[in-house]
């Protein structure tokens, strides 16, 4: 088929290199190159690498609907989105003769929105999902063609997950657009309801029920930010969530430390009063260290002890505990937060 590929970040990578083995890609629509790193140097997205590797034509509009002449001259039968990052508009939808078929990191209707795959473990969630939909000018709305489980592991992070998704994405896309391309493809209904915002709200199996989807909002930087009052379970699934990037971090003594690996302390709680090492009982504050071994930090949280297993300063590169404690002088009782 002749597909327009709409495309951002490295999870569609994968589909490209797929698609352009069967199909005849006409073009690569991507964001607009962004400013990064300390010298906010203008870098191309991910799939604009790929795509001039493979001599395919790279257009970056502003806006999606500045190109959409270009867009109807080259007549596509299909226009296929993957994470691009910006919402169609009808006169698009209308375009390709087959339609425009979304691939999204989610079972929908459930994670509606930009960041499904970061939700996903900040939620804490065991399972999620591929789906791939007839898109339509709602944020995820369209219907169903096909839908694929995937488990998460409880090691799983956003990096690991995304990267998994992304691969098998790929395969389920191709099979896909068989189906679109046989005029047998499936069109079943999302359930209609508006999507709960769920910024700020981290708690385990938070499916609230059918006809009632959880949405997926980007990433902003408060966040990140780690909140010692929690329970240890749900700020050890935001820091999966957000590693490698953004990353969720606090402060010591003033200084932004990220944190990028933790393990939740089973057995061990932690009440707000403890006996350590022999002394009178005394309060615990939360984001209180109350132990530091070799190769972990503990940290007393609103509920349970969280083990700090992998950081990184401010200014420095990530780095184990073991190897921060060469270099840092931290005592029990010292606060994060």
């Amino acid at each position: 088929m002749r597909i327009v590929f709409m495309g951002t970040p490295e999870f569609a990578l994968p589909s490209l290199n797929k698609l352009i083995q069967t199909h005849n890609i006409l073009c690569v629509v991507t964001q607009t190159d962004k400013p990064k790193g300390r010298g906010m140097k203008l870098t191309p997205p991910p799939i604009k690498f790929l795509a001039q590797q493979l001599n395919i034509p790279v257009v970056q509009p502003g806006k999606i609907g500045e190109i959409s002449g270009y867009l109807k001259s080259l007549s596509p039968d299909v226009i296929v989105v993957v994470a691009y990052g910006e919402i169609l508009s009808e006169e698009i939808l209308k375009i390709p003769r087959f339609g425009c078929i979304n691939l999204h990191a989610s079972l929908l209707p459930e994670l509606r929105g930009p960041e499904p795959i970061a939700w996903s473990v900040i939620l804490g969630k065991e399972k999620t999902g591929l789906t791939t939909m007839w898109m339509d000018k709602g944020v995820d709305t369209g219907d169903i063609i096909l839908q694929k489980e995937i488990e998460i592991l409880p090691d799983d992070t956003k990096g690991s997950l995304e990267q998994k998704m992304s691969l098998t994405g790929a395969d389920f896309l191709c099979e896909t657009l068989k189906m679109v391309e046989s005029s047998n493809a499936p069109r079943k209904k999302q359930v209609r309801c508006p999507p709960m915002d769920i910024g700020g709200i981290r708690t385990p199996n938070a499916s609230i029920g059918e006809g009632n989807p959880i949405y997926a909002p980007m990433i902003k930087k408060s966040d990140c930010l780690i909140d010692w009052s929690k329970p240890a379970w749900e700020i050890h699934n935001l820091i999966r969530g957000l590693n490698p990037a953004p990353s969720a971090y606090t402060f010591l003594e003033g200084k932004r430390l990220k944190i990028h690996r933790t393990a939740v302390n089973v057995g061990q709680e932690c009440s707000g009063a403890m006996t350590p090492k022999g002394r009178s009982i005394r309060t615990v504050e939360q984001g209180e260290i109350i132990e530091i071994k070799e190769d972990e930090i503990l940290v007393a949280t609103g509920e349970g002890i969280l083990s700090l297993l992998e950081i990184q300063p401010e200014g420095k590169r990530a780095m184990s505990v073991k190897d921060y404690l060469q270099g840092h002088s931290l005592k029990e009782r010292m606060k994060f937060g």
